[in-house]
């Protein structure tokens, strides 16, 4: 072996041995999914020469690839592609689980598929990794170059080795998520039920259920909308929105749009693309608004709907049936404090019509003594009186006691 080839062996063997270090500092390190993502990109990018490197994770539940991290920050594909398992060559790496390393024409290979946001069909070379966890699929990394470009076995080797690794650190991070995102929808529950026990107006108590439900279900709007039962129409009582495109929107009857049907068919409707819905009444606010999925759910009272709460995200997204329970879960109890406030508001109501009838009662009572007429001869005096003065008549009944008693008095 010359003294040319063995320096750039060992040059290769220092550079895997620095990759393997950098690898095992983020195995250790207890990253966040989004640093740790980017965390890989960048040590990829270092080690192969690429214009563009993409990240792909699976979804076990919807079976599918989703684009998740990439090499431009801004990437505005990012969770918007997706892949089935076995469709185009990332599709198909997944599958297999085996590297995919295309020199050139990448896009000329059977299995490629080409997306347009993505400019795939501007790259010539093509580098396909799965990314594993015991065998498990966990994503795929792409490398891609924009000219004809050899990727060298030992760096498809090395970087298919360092991806096993990398996949438990990804699942590690993924479970880390998913129960950081449990503990927040516990919190959510815990504080919407304090909410619903406290002395709040029920116009705060509403305005806090959006806000908090928004932070946690990563919403861009979130709303709730209450049953005008006279009217048959739903209207928005409270949004965390500020937009007046979205607040100013006219209400909407039942059986109408996506949250009239929810009303009328008593369950919760998810809807994946709202500007593709045809059932959706307003896409131009959707449009302007940037939101795209849905999740409509009802406020239910036994077997009697309330309400809705609407749920819009700003990206293509598909509720899990967890999701959807939580948003169930909230909107029930949402339901319970509407509920509650109407029936302190009906006791009240009732207490102060008792008290006005007394007092009317009262007035009548010194009318007839005072001017020797009958209760019905009263009553119209009263009734008359309060026509005339434009007032209640426990307003005027009140007025005759407190003449009455002054007369008394004096």
């Amino acid at each position: 072996m010359t003294t040319k080839r063995l320096n750039e062996v060992l040059e290769q063997k220092e550079q895997e041995l620095k990759i393997l270090h950098e690898v095992a500092k983020d195995i250790s390190s207890n990253l966040e999914m989004g640093e740790l993502l980017h965390r890989i990109i960048e040590m990829v990018m270092r080690f192969i020469v690429a214009d563009s490197c993409l990240i792909y994770l699976y979804d076990r539940q919807n079976d599918e690839l989703i684009l998740t991290a990439s090499s431009h920050p801004r990437e505005k594909a990012l969770g918007r592609i997706k892949l089935k398992m076995g469709e185009g060559v990332t599709g198909w790496v997944a599958r297999e689980k085996k590297p995919v390393a295309l020199a050139k024409k990448a896009y000329n290979d059977p299995r490629f598929k080409t997306f347009t946001s993505l400019e795939d069909d501007k790259y010539e070379a093509f580098l396909s990794i799965p990314i594993l966890s015991r065998d498990e699929i966990i994503g795929v990394m792409n490398v891609r170059n924009r000219k004809e470009h050899n990727y060298p076995d030992h760096q498809v080797d090395l970087i298919f080795t360092v991806s096993r690794y990398l996949g438990s650190a990804i699942k590690n991070a993924i479970i880390h998520d998913e129960i950081v995102k449990k503990a927040k929808q516990l919190d959510l529950l815990s504080e919407i039920s304090r909410t619903i026990v406290s002395d709040y107006y029920l116009k705060e108590i509403l305005q806090l259920i959006v806000t908090m439900t928004a932070k946690v279900m990563d919403s861009k709007i979130c709303s709730i909308m209450l049953l005008d039962e006279k009217r048959d129409e739903l209207v928005i009582a409270a949004t965390q929105s500020l937009s007046s495109y979205y607040v100013n929107k006219p209400n909407i009857k039942v059986g109408q749009s996506i949250s009239g049907k929810v009303v009328q068919e008593k369950r919760p409707i998810t809807i994946l693309d709202i500007s593709k819905e045809p059932g959706f009444m307003y896409p131009d606010i959707a449009k302007k608004e940037g939101i795209v999925s849905m999740l409509s759910t009802p406020m239910m009272i036994k077997d009697r709907v309330i309400g809705v709460i609407n749920s819009y995200t700003q990206r293509e997204h598909k509720f899990s049936k967890e999701e959807i329970d939580i948003m169930q879960t909230v909107a029930n109890q949402a339901a319970v404090a509407i509920e509650n406030t109407r029936l302190d508001q009906e006791i009240l109501a009732a207490k102060e019509a008792l008290e006005s009838r007394k007092i009317i009662e009262k007035a009548k009572g010194i009318l007839m003594k005072e001017l020797c007429i009958s209760e019905d001869e009263a009553y119209k005096k009263i009734h008359k009186k309060s026509m005339d003065l434009r007032k209640g008549m426990k307003e005027v009944a009140e007025a005759i006691i407190l003449t009455f008693d002054l007369k008394k008095k004096y």
